[in-house]
């Protein structure tokens, strides 16, 4: 009793932290090593900073920190714009985003250890890098009756979601949640009772903290009348997380006005409650979801006339919370061991292990349990360390953290304080005080997992045998583990858990109040192969000679022990037959059985998902998805159909379509120039197993062309064997016209002796069955429904039939061969990866796919292998590849540019060993609407037009795509909106225009933007431009003003102003005006001498002609520049003796001396008329010699008669 109680006081002090002496050996304590400050998600602009804190702390010391981006050490990684802060914090600068090649994003791990110790690691902090905004609107134009509900719809593309806010005829919407328009989580615009003043043009704007983008315009018209009930919105399923506010949007068009009745599990849910409401009449709002909330609703649209109702199902998000936590412990090596880690979640969270900062991967002696536990079979020294369990699901990520040290096994100490001394005093025990070895370790009974052994006690027990362990491990392996029993008796033990056709190495040993013993002899025992079915059943014990039997089940080689009724056989497969024999035995053997059960286990929902989905873009509205089912062991039961769900890119919620029978469904009446996400599910009759991945297609803008034959393939290449020719080829550059398959013709010398199609996605075919050593000719053309297009030629010689066959032949060969044969030497050349297919996403993206035959199916490699893409600018002389890694079999290459077709290669490293790179494939990217404005943005005067401007620009650089037109905004304020300036449509074939009308003496402003069949791009800077003044008014010229300017040599600037412009600067013009108006003065000089004469025969007529004869409208004095008016007689007509120049209304003549009260005065005497004609003659004499009087006239007026 005394000796129980010493071990008992052992193992007691054991369980106690620090550190303390426990025989020869110092009982080590734990690091206590934790987080004390974990980095948290985070979102940051491109461009940005980046800060990420972690601090740890531990009892034995500052532990060192580092941090991984994707499981990768941030240290082994160069980057300058990086840096880890004294404290652990990281920095990063200028935050690149992830369409560049290896941007920000991603998981983000902080990484302590302790020297000598161990590490661990903190939760992932997934970092965000805002990109690019991408908006749309469903419809240009949506039609509501007065009264109804109508509904606006707004895309929004980013990451993260942006925020959207809506405007009305270019002006924003203040929107009340208790208001007729109401703003959904969906982005869309909901009015409801829909009224005339609500037609307008409306557009959403997304926003965030790096960009805007704005949609293009949707006219609400509003229409009288009556019309049917039916969904605007129909609600689509929602994930909340747990305490944040959840939204089903539900909408209804009917006349009358429906109302909406919501409802939960066949319950009406009370709108009008704290937590539940309607917003915008029609929509649920449920506010602090809980986990209780999760379930199916039911929304319901009641006008009187008729009911329509829809459903859709909430889950709440919960983050991960740990109900049991792994808790540090001590334990012996070669022993099992499990470490608890208990989960909640919504989702149920997925579970892993690390240990020291590295994942555990699951084999054969870390097991993860079903509950999340982990299991350490058969411990080794190097086991100990700190072991993390790592919960994960939609709603977040946590970890906690435990440590596992080790201690030698196979003594067991005492440590006891001597009642004369403080000190404790370590009592070892010999080993002639523990029992010797066991004898005879035989196996008595071995199935595939288990093997059942019996030996005899051992001869020498020094005391009483508590019980025995037994150590097994498998053949060539270190690692040993242990079962153990408390049985006194040499009874036989049964070691499960075993692999079939395994060696495994035995050995026993008896342990007893003092300690482990002597081990026996090992033995070597291989299990039997595994049994394919399993199953379970019951019996009735029988007795024989009066002493109870056991029964024993087998299945195969499988068996089980059982003493009572009946068996429970754990572990089966699902929907599997099972043969159960069962066999009674005793002491002295096996007995009969009484025939095999047949019974096969239940079914249940398949286990995986379908496999192989493809997506095949039939048209620009149709998809076809095709699917093979999910492999055989994981169907669980008789596949009834397949639950394919889809939706569009953009838009939350999918659909939901059944396909009972076929591998393949159609989809049709899809949108133009959308993407498209595609999921399968298998079902049985207990329901849908688990979905697949979300595979993704693009429709078109237009469909294919298939009204001409296709271009001609864009390369072909052959490689000749003995007797076949392997040939490879990449299609037509022209992705608009359709292919719908190849010819390869082929013959000796000629190419057309010999032809097979194939299908238009095959980019190889070997033709087989040729002569050694013969010329062949071969062409490859693409066809379709319109025709066969241009042939590529290509020639080759077949090779000799004794030419030593080269390793890379059969590498080649991989591709036409159902079961390829393993490459014999490992120095063979890898050949690069084949079937290299380029399928452009969006506008600026591209996915990669490949097949890699480098490594035969029948080929083991421990070695990691990882592929290199490489892509640039089809056509490019100066561009530079660009590379990028991954593991997988594709890639999508992100950040290129729209509308630009790309070529791309991909290469396989495996060690230090890589293939060359494959054969180029090209893709070009989808359209969309231009990123820059047009360039060079210039406006001129035109010559002669002041109210005109002549404008002209370039292209925009970044048109991503053809040009479709212009629209040019021009306005005299630079501040007013966009949608207020003068607005004009260009074409796109035109890069100058003249833009009239404009008022004289302002200034305008000038904008222009380019457009394809995406979209508009931005607006152009604003160039300013001022029309000029409106010129003065010029008087015609007159060869007068010709002659005075010659003859008198006048300046124009001693000229009025806007009366006489200077003469034209043409000399022979001059010469001409100058000649003709001096044969005007010759003329009219001539007709005053002949008037003189005559007046003596019209003496009579005198006082008529001098009433007639009126002085001049305007006098100029040439010395004093004065302006005299002369009366005009009223009443008057000319006379027959009216002189040229007197009749002239522009010409006045001047007398040299003559006064005011001269030219003031009427004469009515006949001497007037022969001064006015002396006076005539003296000035033109006169002004030859001394050109001191000027004529000149000043705003002539035109002779009134009526005065």
């Amino acid at each position: 009793m005394e000796k129980r109680l010493l071990l008992l006081l052992g193992l007691f002090l054991s369980s106690f932290g620090g550190s303390s002496s426990f025989g020869s050996e110092t009982l080590r304590g734990f690091a206590d090593l934790r987080f004390v400050l974990e980095p948290s998600d985070t979102t940051v602009m491109r461009g940005g900073l980046l800060q990420l804190d972690c601090q740890a702390r531990s009892v034995q010391g500052a532990p060192l920190v580092a941090w991984r981006k994707d499981g990768v050490l941030l240290s082994a990684l160069v980057d300058e714009r990086r840096q880890q802060l004294n404290n652990g914090t990281l920095l990063v600068r200028e935050v690149i985003h992830s369409r560049h090649h290896q941007g920000d994003e991603g998981g983000y791990q902080c990484l302590a250890w302790l020297e000598g110790v161990g590490a661990i690691v903190s939760r992932t902090a997934k970092v965000t890098v805002l990109g690019p905004v991408r908006v749309a609107v469903a419809m240009s134009t949506v039609s509501a009756y007065v009264g109804d509900t109508t509904l606006l719809r707004c895309d929004v593309i980013g990451e993260p979601t942006p925020v959207i806010r809506w405007q009305k005829d270019r002006r924003d919407i203040v929107l009340d949640p208790a208001g007729r328009a109401v703003a959904l989580p969906s982005g869309a615009l909901q009015f409801s009772r829909v009224q005339p003043s609500d037609a307008a043009a409306y557009r959403c704007l997304a926003e965030d903290p790096a960009e805007a983008r704005t949609s293009t315009d949707t006219v609400l018209r509003v229409l009288p009348g009556p019309r049917s009930l039916v969904f605007l919105q129909r609600p689509s399923p929602v994930a909340a997380l747990e305490g944040r506010d959840a939204v089903f949007e539900c909408s209804a068009s009917g006349y009358p006005a429906p109302s909406f009745l919501w409802t939960k599990a066949g319950s009406a849910i009370n709108t009008r409650s704290e937590r539940f409401a309607l917003l915008g009449g029609s929509n649920l709002l449920i506010r602090g979801v809980r986990l209780e909330d999760a379930g199916v609703y039911r929304c319901t649209a009641l006008n009187g006339h008729r009911n329509i109702s829809a459903s859709c199902e909430l889950s709440v998000l919960a983050p991960p919370r740990f109900l049991k936590a792994p808790a540090n412990r001590y334990a012996y090596e070669s022993t099992d061991v499990e470490m608890e880690c208990a989960v909640t979640g919504s989702p149920p969270p997925t579970v892993r292990w690390a240990k020291n900062g590295d994942m555990v991967v699951p084999s054969d002696y870390f097991r993860i349990l079903d509950g999340g536990n982990l299991q350490i079979l058969g411990l080794v020294k190097s086991d100990e360390g700190f072991y993390q369990c790592m919960a994960e699901n939609a709603a977040g990520n946590a970890q906690v953290a435990a440590q596992l040290i080790l201690r030698e096994p196979g003594k067991l100490e005492k440590n006891l304080q001597h009642p004369n001394t403080a000190q404790p005093a370590h009592l070892v025990p010999s080993s002639s005080a523990l029992p010797s070895a066991p004898c005879d370790l035989v196996p008595v009974l071995v199935s595939s997992r288990s093997v059942r052994l019996a030996w005899r006690p051992p001869e020498e027990t020094h005391g009483k045998v508590q019980g025995y362990t037994v150590y097994f491990s498998e053949e060539g392996i270190n690692r040993e583990r242990s079962v153990s029993t408390s049985h006194s008796a040499s009874s036989p033990l049964t070691v499960d858990g075993l692999k079939p056709e395994q060696p495994y190495v035995f050995r026993v040993v008896a342990y007893n109040d003092l300690g482990s013993g002597a081990s026996s002899a090992t033995i070597s025992v291989t299990t039997k192969p595994e049994c394919k079915h399993q199953l379970s059943t019951e019996g009735n014990p029988t007795r024989m000679n009066s002493e109870p039997l056991v029964y024993r089940r087998a299945c195969c080689l499988q068996s089980a022990e059982s003493a009572g009724h009946s068996y429970r056989f754990e572990g089966l497969r699902k929907f599997t037959q099972y043969k159960v024999r069962i066999l009674p035995y005793n002491q002295y053997g096996l007995g009969e059985s009484a025939g095999d059960l047949v019974l096969r286990t239940l079914s249940d929902v398949p286990s995986s998902a379908p496999q192989n989905i493809s997506l095949e873009v039939l048209s620009s509205r149709s998809i076809k998805v095709c699917w093979l089912p999910p492999p055989a062991d994981s169907q669980n039961g008789f596949i009834t159909g397949y639950s394919i769900r889809h939706r569009k890119t953009g838009r939350r919620g999918d659909h939901e379509t059944i396909e009972p029978n076929n591998l393949w469904y159609l989809f049709t009446g899809l949108d133009r120039g959308s993407q498209y996400s595609f999921q399968v599910s298998a079902m049985t009759v207990n329901g849908s197993g688990p979905p697949s991945e979300w595979h993704a297609a693009e429709t078109p803008e237009n469909d294919l062309d298939e009204s001409q034959v296709p271009d001609q393939p864009s390369s072909l290449h052959v490689r000749p064997l003995a007797t076949s020719i392997i040939v490879s080829w990449t299609p037509p550059l022209s992705h608009n016209i359709v292919v719908r398959g190849y010819i390869i013709g082929y013959g000796v010398g000629s190419p057309y002796a010999e032809t097979v199609r194939v299908d238009s996605k095959q980019r190889y075919y070997s033709i087989d069955n040729l002569e050694p050593s013969s010329h062949y000719v071969i062409s490859l053309k693409s066809f379709n429904n319109a025709g066969e297009g241009v042939p590529l030629y290509e020639s080759a010689v077949t090779r000799a039939a004794t030419d030593p066959s080269d390793p890379l032949d059969e590498d080649l060969l991989h591709l036409f061969d159902s079961f390829p044969t393993p490459i014999p030497e490992s120095s063979t050349p890898m050949i690069p990866p084949v079937g290299v297919q380029a399928l452009p996403l969006t506008p600026d993206s591209v996915r990669v796919s490949w097949a890699d035959n480098s490594i035969s199916k029948n080929q083991k490699s421990s070695e990691q292998c990882f592929y290199t893409v490489k892509w640039m600018v089809s056509y490019s002389t100066s561009g530079k590849y660009k590379t990028t890694d991954t593991t997988a079999l594709s890639h999508t290459v992100t950040g290129l540019k729209p509308n630009t077709m790309y070529e791309f290669a991909v290469m396989v490293t495996k060690g230090r060993k890589s293939s060359t790179w494959s054969m180029t494939t090209h893709a070009t990217t989808y359209e969309t609407a231009p990123s820059s404005a047009p360039k060079d943005l210039t406006v001129i005067s035109r010559e002669g037009k002041p109210r005109a401007a002549l404008i002209s620009w370039q292209p925009p650089a970044e048109a991503n795509g053809k040009i479709t037109g212009y629209i040019l905004f021009y306005t005299v304020d630079r501040n007013a909106p966009i949608d207020t300036w003068f607005m004009e449509a260009i074409g796109a074939d035109r890069l100058t225009h003249q833009v009239a009308d404009l008022s004289p003496d302002t200034t305008y402003h000038f904008r222009i933007q380019a457009k394809n069949s995406r979209g508009v791009g931005p607006l152009s800077e604003p160039v300013l431009f001022r029309t000029p003044k409106d010129p003065p008014q010029r008087r015609p010229w007159h060869p007068l003003h010709v002659l005075s300017y010659v003859f008198y040599n006048s300046s124009p600037a001693d000229l009025p102003m806007g009366h006489l412009h200077p003469p034209p600067k043409n000399g022979l013009l001059v010469i001409v005006v100058v000649s003709v108006g001096a044969l005007a003065v010759v003329t009219v000089v001539i007709v005053a001498l002949i008037c003189t004469r005559r007046s003596s025969d019209q003496q009579r007529k005198g006082r008529a002609a001098r009433r007639s004869c009126g002085p001049p409208d305007l006098w100029i004095h040439h010395e004093e520049m004065e302006l005299k008016s002369i009366e005009k007689p009223g009443g008057s007509a000319p006379s027959v003796c009216e002189s040229p120049i007197q009749s002239h209304p522009e010409i006045s003549p001047v007398g040299h001396g003559l006064s005011e009260s001269h030219t003031g005065s009427k004469s009515r005497d006949g001497d007037d008329v022969s001064s006015s004609i002396a006076t005539l003659e003296h000035p033109l004499a006169a002004r030859r010699p001394t050109r001191t009087k000027l004529l000149m006239p000043m705003d002539p007026q035109p002779s009134n008669p009526g005065k």
